[in-house]
C-alpha cells in the first residue's frame, strides 16, 4: 500500500463494539474525506458501521461464507443487514442469493464477485512425492482441509473401502484434526491403510495438489467459494466435488471434474474407479482445470469488478 502512495494508519481492535477504533475511523472519515469504507469481518464490519452512522460516506461489506447472516438474528444487524451498509460484496453467487433474501433495506446491494486467481501463482517449484513415500506414477489423490464434520472426510474414507482392490492408488490427506477419530478407525478398516497418508498441517497445500490425478472436495454443506477448489484446478488437477452451489459455480460436470451428490461415498468411489480406468478422460479434465480460472475465476476480472464498483459508488 505504502509503495503504491496509500496512507496506512495501523490500529488493532479486538471487539465488535470498540470504542477507540470506532473514534479513529470516525476522525479519518471526516479530516480526509473518505468516500468509501470497506469492512471485511465481522468486527471490522460492526466497528465500521458506528464510524459511519451520520456521515456521507459509503459503507461496503464483505462476506464470504452463505449462512450466518439472518434478519430474524439481532446480531446481524451489526452486520450486513444493517441499513447503514451500501453495498455487500459476495465471494460467490450463491453467497449473493443468500444475502439477498435476509437484507430489508432497500438501499443494501448484494453483488456478486469472485476471489480469482492466477495461474502463475502456482507455478511453482515440483513437490516431489517421494517425500511421502508417494510413486508419481501411481493414481494419487488428495484431499485439503483443516477437517470439522461438515467437510465430508469421512465419504472420502469410505469411498476408500471401494478402491481398496485397485493396488496403485494413494490418497493424501492433507489438514489439521485428521488424526482423529472416527477418521482413524475408518483409515484402519478402509483397506489400504498403508496407501492412506496424513500430511497435517502443511503450508504448501498447492505443490502437493499439483502432483495429484485428482482433488476430492467433499463438504456436506453449502460454503462460499471453496479455495482449495480453485488452487487445485489453477494447478491443472481436476476435482471431484459434491454438489454444493460454491463447488457447482466452478465445476463443469465432465469438463474440468465431475459433482457427485452431497453425502455419497458410493458416487465418490465409482467417479474414481471410472476415472482410474479412463486415462483418456482424465487427461481431457486434466487439460481443462486452468481453463475456468483464466476466464470466469480470473484475478483480473476481481480487480476489474471492484474498481467498477468503487467508481459507480462514487
Amino acid at each position: 500500500f505504502e509503495k503504491h502512495g496509500i496512507n496506512v494508519v495501523d490500529a488493532n481492535y479486538s471487539k465488535k463494539i470498540d470504542r477507540s477504533i470506532i473514534k479513529t475511523a470516525r476522525s479519518i472519515i471526516k479530516n480526509k474525506d473518505i468516500d468509501i469504507v470497506y469492512a471485511l469481518n465481522s468486527r471490522a464490519i460492526s466497528n465500521a458501521i458506528f464510524a459511519s452512522i451520520f456521515t456521507s460516506v459509503k459503507l461496503v461489506t464483505y462476506r464470504g461464507t452463505t449462512g450466518g447472516l439472518y434478519r430474524h438474528d439481532p446480531s446481524s444487524f451489526l452486520n450486513a443487514l444493517n441499513p447503514v451498509v451500501d453495498s455487500v460484496i459476495c465471494v460467490s453467487k450463491s453467497v449473493q442469493k443468500h444475502v439477498s433474501k435476509q437484507i430489508i433495506f432497500k438501499n443494501t446491494k448484494a453483488i456478486e464477485i469472485y476471489k480469482g486467481h492466477k495461474t502463475e501463482w502456482y507455478k511453482t517449484d515440483q513437490f516431489d512425492l517421494k517425500k511421502l513415500n508417494i510413486d508419481k506414477n501411481n493414481f494419487n489423490i488428495a484431499f485439503v482441509a483443516n477437517v470439522r464434520p461438515h467437510k465430508g472426510l469421512i465419504y472420502v474414507l469410505q469411498a476408500a473401502k471401494e478402491l481398496s482392490q485397485i493396488s496403485d492408488i494413494n490418497i493424501i490427506l492433507i489438514g489439521k484434526h485428521i488424526s482423529q477419530e472416527p477418521y482413524i478407525s475408518a483409515i484402519e478398516s478402509s483397506g489400504m491403510k498403508e496407501r492412506i497418508h496424513m500430511t497435517g498441517y502443511v503450508d504448501n497445500a498447492p505443490d502437493i495438489i499439483s502432483q495429484c490425478d485428482l482433488l476430492v472436495h467433499a463438504s456436506t454443506r453449502k460454503e462460499g467459494l471453496p479455495r482449495v477448489i480453485l488452487e487445485a484446478l489453477a494447478s491443472d488437477t481436476p476435482v471431484i466435488a459434491s454438489a454444493n452451489e460454491s463447488s457447482l459455480e466452478i465445476i463443469e460436470d465432465g469438463v474440468n471434474g465431475y459433482i457427485v451428490p452431497i453425502k455419497d461415498s458410493q458416487a465418490i468411489a465409482d467417479k474414481l474407479k471410472f476415472l482410474h480406468s479412463n486415462p483418456k478422460t482424465l487427461k481431457k479434465l486434466t487439460n481443462n482445470a486452468s481453463k475456468v480460472i483464466e476466464t470466469k475465476f480470473s484475478h483480473d476480472e476481481t480487480v476489474r469488478k471492484y474498481k467498477k464498483l468503487f467508481e459507480d459508488i462514487i
